[in-house]
């Protein structure tokens, strides 16, 4: 899909203005949004998104692992079916090539978190240092200080720090270069794709907010809590799964049972068995994001307030209405369009897109953010 707004803005914006592409380098497809800051705002010029089934001589919503050069000529038709004007972007990394770990260090000048990081780091990443690239960020403490006793002396002491620890592997990082030189794109960043959505669907919140990634291969689950996440967790089960069950179910092609899903999704239809053949791998992951949301709560003390439905896997049927059942919290779709500007008419396509283009538009509007 895709669709072009540079006509449409062309006669109500005089001046120019710096253009910015986000793209989201999926499993199953790659998605493209290009925003423009005009008198502050972040206005929407273009956007698309690409199967890279065919690429792969596979289906279209299959999940694929190409090479670069297939990646990047699936990326420049993407680029050029979607009418974009611009190479300044950023890339997405997946989560899977990534570790994200909530660390505390017993320190108490933030200034010596650099030099211990890479030894702390030791601890919890299973593959040599040298073949990641390492992040980090300091949580924000709730209390800056807190109390105990010395004999009869009340005494403030500072407590350890909390760190939020992100290594990428070395080779997600080549990877995205190398097909933005073989494309000819300008990224002047890589993010992982859970930031760029929390930036794109949610405000923040002093309450814990939780997200559920329906991707194709893997389903993501994340707590956001102040703008700021909390804790992650990857199922290994996704939107391909309910087709690939549909589709030995019914002795179909996964063509013909990806139709299927996206006309029945987990609705009663004629047959009746295809919504429970679907909803065993929902069932699946709504038991295993369950228990993750119980372990949270039950570690921090605090509920879940709300939760967001996001990736292409969300748009399925009946999905919204089955997690609200499942999780007794209110659901809502994410809506990631709500923080750009764009023309009226294009409100029901962009509320039913968005899902799908969460992780585009927190990478454009973080692009904005550099100009």
């Amino acid at each position: 899909m895709s669709f072009s707004l540079k006509d449409f803005f062309s006669s109500i914006t005089g001046s120019k203005s710096t253009s910015v592409l986000g793209i989201d380098l999926g499993s199953s497809s790659i998605k493209v949004v290009q925003l423009k800051k005009k008198n502050g705002k972040a206005i929407l010029e273009t956007y698309g998104e690409l199967s890279l089934g065919p690429y792969a001589n596979t289906d279209v919503g299959r999940s694929t692992i190409l090479g670069t050069e297939k990646f990047s000529e699936a990326l420049g038709d993407l680029l050029r079916e979607s009418n974009t004007t611009t190479k300044n972007c950023g890339l997405s990394i997946p989560i899977s090539s990534s570790l994200i770990k909530f660390i505390k260090l017993p320190i108490k000048n933030e200034r010596q978190i650099a030099d211990m990081l890479p030894i702390e780091a030791r601890r919890y990443i299973p593959v040599p240092i040298s073949e990641v690239s390492l992040d980090y960020f300091v949580i924000p403490k709730n209390e800056i200080l807190v109390s105990e006793f010395k004999g009869d002396k009340k005494v403030e002491v500072d407590p350890s720090t909390e760190v939020l620890l992100v290594a990428i592997h070395n080779d997600a990082i080549n990877k995205n270069k190398e097909l933005a030189r073989l494309s000819e794109a300008e990224p002047s960043f890589s993010e992982i794709e859970v930031f760029s959505s929390i930036r794109a669907i949610m405000d923040p919140s002093l309450n814990p907010q939780m997200v559920i990634d329906f991707g194709a291969r893997s389903t993501k689950v994340y707590v956001v809590e102040r703008g700021l996440l909390r804790a992650s967790h990857i199922i290994n089960r996704g939107a391909q799964d309910i087709t690939l069950a549909i589709s030995k179910s019914t002795n179909v092609s996964f063509i013909e049972a990806e139709k299927t899903k996206r006309e029945n999704g987990l609705l009663p239809g004629k047959d009746i068995s295809l919504s429970d053949v679907s909803s065993l791998t929902v069932d699946y992951i709504f038991s295993e994001a369950g228990r993750f949301v119980f372990n949270y709560e039950k570690t921090s003390g605090r509920k879940i307030s709300k939760m967001f439905l996001t990736g292409g896997g969300a748009l399925l049927k009946g999905l919204k209405e089955k997690a609200e059942n499942s999780f007794n919290t209110p659901v809502f779709l994410a809506d990631p369009f709500s923080k750009v500007e764009y023309p009226a008419f294009l409100e029901n396509v962009l509320k039913d897109a968005g899902p799908v283009f969460a992780v585009a538009v927190g990478i454009a509007i973080r692009k904005l953010q550099e100009f």
